[in-house]
């Protein structure tokens, strides 16, 4: 069983590590243990996995997200401290960005302006707040590389911070929301763990950066709020099981036993 699974059956039904999502899709791939056990009769990881996660709402539940990046990454997600001069003065020259690129979406001329779906938006977001937060003096802002030294920029954190003169990093990952929708339960954050396109390489201040919309119908223009900037240090997160397959894990020729105008054999 992957090390990662073997660490969570071990740990306590409060704690998991090793992987961790918010309403995320977890990908399990049994075909190959499957068919192998088939041979010899023995139990496949599955057979110990699946009774686990049909105990979803004791054991993937309330699971801290430092102890997600921790185990998955080796990397340490810091707290943010008020009353450190770094954190405070990096904060703030982030916040004057914050009001700039809200400033700047909101005008009539923006680009965002009659873009009719808000998915569409939020990389206008990403590329304004890149843009000028390494035009503040003493930041560097920069899409992070995956481990495999590739950026990409799909998955999380979609920002990466770093104070020049601390060497400190930060990562931000923005969000839009709409008017009314703070307290809704629906997915609106997830990380996948992966290895070669792991993003989280340093030591660092997590922070997500949610912006509120609301949009006028009328006129097809988007208004954006208020902004948040959200620490993720002690932030929860749980865990959603799927087994996925594809079209061609599906309609393999082997495994079709009719199709449309022809019997099988001919």
């Amino acid at each position: 069983m992957n090390a990662i699974f073997r660490r969570m059956f071990l740990r306590s039904s409060s704690r998991l590590f090793g992987i961790g999502m918010t309403g995320t899709v977890f990908v399990w791939n049994i075909q190959a243990q499957a068919i192998a056990a088939s041979k010899t009769n023995e139990k496949t990881p599955a057979d110990a996995l699946i009774p686990w996660l049909l105990q979803e709402d004791t054991r993937l539940r309330g699971i801290p997200f430092s102890e997600v990046i921790l185990d998955a990454t080796g990397k340490h997600v810091l707290a943010f401290n008020p009353k450190d001069e770094t954190d405070a003065r990096v904060v703030k020259q982030i916040s004057a960005v914050l009001d700039e690129v809200m400033a700047r979406l909101n005008a009539p001329e923006s680009a965002i302006q009659g873009i009719p779906r808000i998915n569409e938006v939020s990389s206008h977001f990403e590329d304004l707040i890149h843009e000028l937060l390494n035009k503040t003096p003493g930041l560097a802002c920069d899409f992070p590389k995956t481990a495999a030294g590739g950026k990409q920029r799909s998955g999380y954190p979609d920002l990466e911070l770093v104070d020049q003169e601390s060497h400190r990093v930060y990562y931000l990952d923005p969000k839009l929301y709409a008017v009314g929708s703070r307290d809704s339960s629906f997915r609106t954050f997830y990380f996948e763990p992966r290895i070669a396109t792991n993003k989280v390489r340093e030591d660092a201040v997590h922070f997500i950066v949610g912006f509120e919309h609301e949009k006028s119908v009328a006129v097809r223009r988007w208004k954006f709020t208020r902004w948040d900037l959200v620490d993720l240090s002690h932030f929860q997160v749980k865990l959603k099981a799927e087994f996925q397959g594809s079209n061609r894990d599906m309609y393999r020729p082997e495994a079709i036993v009719a199709t449309s105008g022809k019997e099988m054999g001919q």
